[in-house]
């Protein structure tokens, strides 16, 4: 509600794991949707149990809310598909079932040569229709292949969004040469060394060694403990300097509010903070 996003333009919702902190804020979003005459359908992606925990905690048949509200419990290893990506769920360790997404950018793979064609003395016609559907045409009395026309195939984008997770290694083969990890980072390692109680969370050593084993071209890290803070004798630094101990792409320690842009050329880009 206080970040720039339009409640009105809200499709979906995508929960990584039932704790608190990641989904009470559920119940009071959708009333003031239902408030704010949001009417547009609403689906909500989560973990099994949030079904049960919407449906207590509004306590009213979701036909009261005034629009449709679709809930879908994943599992491990389902596959959503989008129309112009696809999402993959992966199981993540912690203390209960969390979970991470894994988003693939569809690539373009239709984009025509057109410069190539106007030498050839095409101009723009339902005839470039054709051949980006992969048929072959005949122009003036020649034939011109499909696959001389087409472009190289721009590859789509990839990245992965975690919920809390004790060790990133899980992530496997999804994590090569990924565009683009957000990921928790909650301590330092001196710190959660020395933690009397063990909890499982991710430390700045073990995401920066991962990112740079992996080849990962951009790293986001959240869910900083509060001990890191301004009014703390420990600062948000301590988990950045640990991070590029090892590894040397580019990382940012995300406030709330922050936005990233992932540009083509691969490059993240921190776009917007809000003051």
């Amino acid at each position: 509600m206080r970040s720039s996003l339009s409640l009105g333009k809200l499709d979906s919702i995508f929960i990584t794991h039932l704790h608190g902190d990641h989904y009470y804020g559920l119940p009071g979003l959708l009333s003031t949707k239902m408030m704010d005459k949001a009417f547009k359908p609403l689906s909500i992606y989560g973990p099994k149990g949030i079904a049960r925990f919407i449906e207590c905690s509004l306590d009213v048949s979701f036909e009261h809310l005034g629009y449709h509200l679709d809930i879908i419990e994943y599992q491990a290893e389902d596959i959503f598909v989008f129309n112009k990506f696809t999402v993959k769920v992966l199981p993540l360790v912690h203390s209960i079932e969390s979970y991470a997404f894994y988003i693939k950018e569809n690539d373009i793979s239709n984009k025509l040569n057109e410069e190539k064609l106007r030498a050839a003395g095409l101009e723009p016609s339902r005839l470039y229709g054709e051949l980006k559907k992969g048929r072959d045409i005949i122009f003036q009395g020649k034939k011109l292949e499909s696959k001389i026309f087409m472009l190289e195939p721009i590859l789509g984008r990839t990245l992965i969004i975690a919920g809390d997770n004790s060790d990133p290694g899980i992530l496997g083969k999804y994590l090569y040469n990924l565009d683009l990890l957000a990921h928790e980072c909650t301590y330092t390692q001196d710190i959660y060394d020395n933690l009397p109680v063990k909890i499982l969370h991710t430390t700045a050593m073990d995401i920066g060694e991962i990112a740079e084993k992996n080849h990962i071209k951009n790293l986001i890290v959240n869910h900083i403990s509060p001990r890191y803070g301004k009014n703390s004798k420990m600062s948000v630094e301590m988990i950045l300097n640990e991070i590029k101990l090892t590894y040397k792409g580019r990382v940012f320690v995300a406030n709330d509010f922050d936005v990233y842009t992932l540009g083509r050329d691969r490059i993240v880009k921190k776009r917007h903070e809000r003051k």
